[in-house]
């Protein structure tokens, strides 16, 4: 299901990266990498629709935080943007890692911008910092803040 689901999720990133399909037209994708690299991955349905995905892994790349968590890729089916799904998804990873995230978007993406800035002031409760930083020769968004646990856990 995941892989299928990057089919989808490349598709959408060749707006802005070089990203081409293969001989068979496809964005074919080697989930191989994923479990590779240590990433924790979540499939988000709506019932008995795939909704999306997300990769969780470690933000060292980015911070200084050993313990720090980086939403590496996240993705939401066209038919499931702008219902809520894509911030309940968010929100019950972050719950799941309690402790210091980054979310980091390309500016490009002009859509998911305001999407993250709105989903993670939700969690954070307006407590996070955002700030623009070149990556590769591209203007990206990078969020940081605290997911701190649900009260009683």
């Amino acid at each position: 299901m995941l892989r299928n689901l990057f089919e989808h999720y490349l598709h959408d990133m060749s707006e802005w990266f070089d990203v081409d399909v293969n001989a068979h037209g496809s964005y074919s994708f080697d989930a191989a990498s994923i479990w590779a690299d240590g990433y924790d991955a979540y499939l988000a349905k709506d019932g008995e629709s795939l909704v999306g995905f997300a990769l969780v892994g470690p933000a060292t790349e980015w911070l200084p935080d050993e313990d720090a968590h980086d939403m590496h890729e996240f993705f939401v089916l066209r038919r499931f943007r702008r219902t809520g799904c894509g911030q309940k998804m968010a929100e019950l990873i972050w719950d799941q890692y309690p402790g210091n995230w980054l979310v980091r978007v390309l500016d490009a993406n002009v859509t998911a911008v305001p999407f993250w800035r709105s989903t993670v002031s939700s969690q954070s409760g307006g407590s996070h910092t955002e700030e623009t930083r070149d990556v590769n020769g591209r203007p990206w968004r990078f969020f940081q803040f605290v997911s701190e646990p649900e009260a009683g856990e």
